[in-house]
């Protein structure tokens, strides 16, 4: 059954109804005193467009258009969610390379050499405690008791049973990504006092919480791929939680390969299915084309009543060529942005060969262009891609010519089907028929006539195949890290440690810094090893 389709801009613009309540939304990460009061929550009718005001902190940096924040003393454009993730999970691996590397934090990720000070990690860290502020506030203000002393009707009461479990879950989320990027999060729930300096949580207390948190919310959840686009159901928390099983390695020093298989198996087996054309899922139209039951959670984007610098409207700009001017045939301006995005060596090597002439997910564009990025500012260097587009599917172009339509597919069941083969050949169970059959399934999908047999089926096929299938789609320095190929000097690409050939980084640069100013927030935080 196919999700109810909900328009993106209605979903959104309800999200400014939250935002505009109240004037006081200048929060730092630890206060969440200044989100909205308990008059907001008078009227009966808004608590669904109240917790559209959570999931808008993924989309949206303030009320005032894409250059306004409401994060005190944090810029717009180093703290939109989705950018800035896709910065420290691409942007500092073997896939990307930035040409403008005045912007703010971007030379020192893609170069390896950040440190504490960087802007674009505190605008990870503080963007992502504001969810959890934001989740927090949702939940403090819909109990049952507060409930009953607005008198909320028993429908609208049914209704925010599933309200709080997403809230809930987005809180989850959100806690995932500080357990992934910076080992540690400051710990709040409903329950914390407002404004109370809040005990640290490290990588093991933060697993055993998502993961328990996860569980007890489930039954409370819409079933996978059931509710109205845009919004998490039972589906999403299945893939976070075979994320965290597939890297518990990683976090907890625990093999949970099998109960990755599980999770694999229980979204598999629910509603969703592989768009009918790879491109679908990264088009103007992927909310409601084929690519709909395919992307399992967006964050969300609409060129014309939520404009935003996120990460689609950047790669979509970013990527047209300084030489090619390909902006029309995206959907956007001629020129774009210049060649302000370019792909590295490395990863143009994994479409080498007869075999990916084919393949749709092959986007590279080479031109005149020499492949090696010996100058970063030189962006007539280095090859393009176009794996993102603003132009629907029915060939019309997004709304706006530089604010896209796109919605970035921040999980999608491709995922789901690498995972399960990889935690299948790391001895999670399941079987090597499936295995295999889920990876050619994304070969056939991609137009390649090259698949696979059970013993091409290895790791270092697995790491090369999830570049190929979800590049660009912030997953690559995760996957390096749990591969043993991130830090040290096993594998290296063109600029890893700020040198044009690559050299080995420090073990502690598995891990990010806590940003400076968040350290003064909080007197438990405490600075990762080797910061």
């Amino acid at each position: 059954m196919m999700k109810q389709i909900k328009s993106v801009s209605v979903v959104l613009l309800s999200v400014l109804f939250m935002f505009s309540c109240t004037d006081d939304l200048d929060i730092v990460p630890l206060d969440d005193d200044t989100l909205l009061g308990s008059e907001a929550f008078n009227d009966e009718a808004a608590y669904e467009q109240l917790l559209a005001g959570v999931y808008a902190n993924l989309a949206l940096t303030g009320t005032e258009g894409p250059l306004d924040s409401n994060l005190q003393g944090i810029d717009a454009g180093t703290s939109q969610f989705g950018r800035v993730l896709l910065y420290l999970q691409t942007l500092s691996a073997d896939q990307m390379i930035w040409s403008y590397e005045g912007d703010a934090g971007t030379r020192e990720i893609q170069r390896n050499i950040w440190t504490s000070a960087n802007p674009l990690l505190l605008g990870m860290f503080s963007r992502t405690h504001a969810t959890i502020a934001f989740a927090n506030n949702f939940l403090r203000e819909t109990t049952p008791e507060l409930l009953d002393s607005r008198n909320v009707s028993q429908a609208t009461r049914d209704e925010i049973v599933a309200y709080r479990a997403e809230a809930r879950l987005l809180r989850a989320l959100s806690y995932y990504y500080m357990m992934d990027l910076f080992g540690k999060a400051n710990f709040a729930t409903e329950e914390t006092p407002i404004n109370a300096v809040t005990p640290v949580f490290d990588r093991a207390e933060l697993f055993s919480y998502i993961e328990s948190e996860l569980l007890d919310i489930e039954n409370d959840l819409v079933d996978a791929n059931q509710n109205v686009y845009g919004r998490a159901d039972k589906g999403v928390a299945y893939m976070i939680l075979a994320k965290i099983y597939l890297n518990a390695e990683v976090y907890i020093g625990e093999n949970r390969y099998s109960d990755c298989i599980n999770y694999c198996n229980r979204i598999i087996t629910s509603d969703y299915m592989l768009a009918s054309s790879y491109a679908h899922n990264f088009m103007a139209d992927n909310n409601t084309n084929s690519a709909i039951n395919e992307i399992i959670f967006p964050i969300v984007s609409d060129g014309r009543d939520t404009q935003n610098f996120g990460p689609t409207t950047v790669m979509i700009n970013g990527s047209v060529g300084s030489i090619e001017e390909n902006g029309v045939e995206v959907g956007v301006n001629e020129g774009g942005w210049g060649g302000a995005l370019r792909v590295r060596r490395q990863f143009v090597e994994l479409f080498e060969g007869s075999m990916f002439s084919s393949d749709e997910r092959n986007t590279i564009i080479s031109g005149d262009r020499p492949i090696d990025i010996i100058d970063i500012a030189n962006r007539d260097t280095g090859y393009i891609i176009q794996k993102y587009s603003n132009v629907a599917s029915t060939g019309t172009p997004g709304t706006d010519r530089t604010y896209v339509d796109t919605d970035f597919p921040l999980f999608r069941l491709a995922d789901v089907y690498l995972m399960y083969a990889e935690a299948h050949l790391r001895g999670g169970g399941g079987t090597i028929s499936e295995a295999v059959s889920y990876v050619n399934a994304l070969r056939t999908r991609a137009n390649n006539p090259n698949s696979i047999t059970a013993g091409q089926l290895t790791l270092d096929f697995i790491l090369d195949e999830r570049s190929r299938e979800l590049h660009w789609e912030a997953h690559r320095r995760q996957d390096l890290i749990r591969f043993n190929r991130y830090t040290g000097g096993t594998y290296n690409w063109i600029w890893k440690g700020n040198s044009d050939n690559g050299i080995a980084i420090p073990s502690t640069f598995s891990i990010y810094p806590i940003p400076a100013l968040s350290l003064s927030s909080n007197p438990n935080l405490t600075q990762n090893p080797g910061y």
